[in-house]
């Protein structure tokens, strides 16, 4: 899976960087704006191209940047970037041009067809999604209608004629937790370390967190506990749990901060480099950027959960200590 893999550095670290994606070289972000200057021409599209959107005659706008992290992240390099920008661009183009999914389907069709998703802030328009409801700090829910080659983000006036949000939403979990389970790995390491991994190639793999106890039960066969879970969802297409049940917590706590933040990194469909507490379905950010620099403990001066490195701390609420005091203790209780 490449779980701690960023994409691969093609270039030497003393090469200028693309200022709009640093993953990329100056040279490499010439190159792949040309492509897609080029792929819109084989469409009869004259763009103007900007650092991260073109813009057509019409004034229609289509972003860059996740095409530039899917390019970024292809193993085979920039020999096989011609044909994903001629791909993506097509699709892209096929989904403006055809008439909308919400004319042509019927209600009981795109209800069928309703899921939920997991978005950054950053990945929507607040305007026009007053229903979005908000999971934890710069994280939001939205439902999202999912068709042959694209996501259909549903707003306000989308929903309106399809029923009753709250009908509406069950719906959109019901259909997500009838999604096959593509992908499952667990990670192993030293002092007890353990935690799990969901991966595929569905928009909807990290907004499982959604339906987490299904996931848990689906993956471990094991049954979510009182004090919940250790969560993290970098990007899109990846989900990682640690069902909490004793001091194995906190080298998964460790251990996920970092795979959170590399996974985030240089993605498409990037939503937080942090790992947060699921308990009874609320969300708690535990990892946050590390401003000063020095790092974070969980314990005090030699306690549980220290977690010092790659500019990154663990932020630990009262709720969250008392959990770890309780479990450290029963963990020396049996020693």
């Amino acid at each position: 899976m490449g779980l701690f893999r960023r994409g691969p550095r093609r270039d030497s670290s003393e090469a200028p960087r693309d200022p709009k994606f640093p993953y990329l070289s100056a040279d490499e972000g010439d190159r792949f704006r040309a492509q897609v200057r080029e792929a819109f021409a084989e469409q009869g599209l004259e763009v103007t191209v900007y650092a991260d959107v073109v813009v057509d005659s019409a004034g229609r706008q289509f972003g860059l940047v996740n095409l530039a992290a899917v390019l970024h992240n292809d193993d085979r390099g920039p020999r096989s970037w011609a044909e994903l920008v001629r791909r993506h661009v097509g699709m892209v183009l096929r989904t403006m041009d055809a008439p909308s999914a919400l004319d042509t389907l019927s209600t009981e069709q795109i209800r069928s067809q309703l899921y939920p998703r997991v978005l950054s802030a950053d990945g929507f328009d607040r305007e026009n999604f007053g229903y979005a409801r908000a999971l934890a700090p710069g994280l939001y829910e939205v439902l999202a209608l999912d068709l042959p080659e694209s996501v259909m983000m549903l707003t306000d006036e989308a929903l309106e004629p399809l029923g009753r949000l709250p009908y509406l939403r069950e719906q959109a979990l019901y259909n997500l937790r009838g999604l096959p389970l593509e992908g499952h790995e667990t990670v192993k390491g030293d002092n007890g370390l353990r935690f799990e991994v969901v991966a595929g190639d569905s928009f909807y793999t990290a907004s499982r967190v959604l339906t987490l106890e299904s996931v848990v039960r689906e993956a471990t066969g094991a049954t979510m506990t009182r004090d919940g879970a250790l969560v993290a969802f970098p990007f899109r297409h990846r989900l990682a749990f640690h069902v909490i049940r004793d001091a194995g917590l906190i080298p998964a706590l460790n251990a996920m901060t970092s795979f959170a933040a590399s996974g985030y990194a240089d993605t498409p469909g990037a939503i937080s480099p942090y790992v947060y507490w699921w308990r009874g379905g609320t969300l708690t950010q535990l990892s946050d950027h590390d401003r000063d620099g020095r790092g974070d403990r969980t314990g005090g001066d030699d306690g549980p959960g220290r977690f010092d490195g790659d500019g990154l701390r663990i932020v630990v609420g009262e709720d969250f200590q008392e959990l770890l005091e309780r479990l450290v203790g029963d963990c020396d209780d049996t020693d």
